[in-house]
C-alpha cells in the first residue's frame, strides 16, 4: 500500500481524505515529525497549497523518504463580496479558528446582499522526483440567515447547499463528503494517483 503524506494535521481533512482514499495509507505531519509551523503567505489557494507540499518535500528528502505529498487549500468565496473570505476563510474575523466570529461577520457584510457562495478546494499532488499536478473542486450553494445543523465545523451550518437542499451543518458525513469542493478535488486526483 502507498503512503501519501497529507501536509496537514487537521483532523477533518485527515478524514475525509482518508475515507475517500481507502487505497492508501494517509499520514500526516505528525506522523512525519514535521512539527513547524508553515506560512501560508500565498496570493490564492493554489500558491498556499504548493507552499505547503514544497515544504514537506523538501522535508522529506532531507530524512531520505520517497512519499507523495498532498497540501491543499481551501476556503470560502462568497460572489457579493468579491470573493471573501476566500484564502483568508479560517481567519476572517482576525483570530484563526474562531468559527462563530467568522460565520458573524459574515453575517454582518451580506445583510441585503446576494447570498451566492462557493467553497473550493485546491489539492497539490507532489511526487518525490519533484513532479506536481493541480486540482480543483467547488460546490455551489448559498449562505443561509440562519445557523442551521451543527456548528463544529467552519461555515457548515450556514452554507446551503445547491446539491443537498440542505446546509452542510445538516447534512451527514457521507451526504457532504459526497458533494464538497474536498471530495470534488480528490476525485478528480484519484483519476491521476
Amino acid at each position: 500500500m502507498k503512503t501519501i503524506v497529507l501536509a496537514s494535521n487537521n483532523q477533518h481533512k485527515f478524514k475525509e481524505f482518508k475515507e475517500i482514499l481507502t487505497e492508501y495509507n494517509i499520514i500526516t505531519l505528525k506522523d512525519i515529525e514535521y512539527f513547524d509551523e508553515i506560512e501560508e503567505t500565498g496570493q490564492t489557494f493554489e500558491e498556499n497549497a504548493l507552499i505547503k507540499a514544497e515544504t514537506i518535500h523538501k522535508f522529506l528528502k532531507e530524512k531520505g523518504l520517497e512519499y507523495i505529498v498532498i497540501a491543499e487549500d481551501s476556503g470560502l468565496c462568497v460572489d457579493s463580496l468579491e470573493g471573501a473570505p476566500g484564502i483568508y476563510s479560517a481567519r476572517y474575523a482576525g483570530i484563526h479558528g474562531d468559527d462563530q466570529a467568522n460565520r458573524d461577520k459574515i453575517q454582518r457584510e451580506l445583510e441585503g446582499k446576494n447570498k451566492d457562495a462557493y467553497f473550493i478546494c485546491t489539492i497539490i499532488a507532489y511526487y518525490p522526483n519533484g513532479e506536481h499536478k493541480t486540482f480543483v473542486g467547488k460546490t455551489y450553494g448559498e449562505i443561509s440567515t440562519k445557523e442551521l445543523g451543527s456548528k463544529e465545523f467552519g461555515y457548515d451550518c450556514i452554507f446551503y447547499s445547491k446539491d443537498l437542499n440542505k446546509t452542510f451543518g445538516e447534512a451527514s458525513e457521507q451526504e457532504k463528503n459526497s458533494v464538497s469542493h474536498r471530495s470534488r478535488a480528490i476525485k478528480e486526483m484519484l483519476k491521476e494517483l
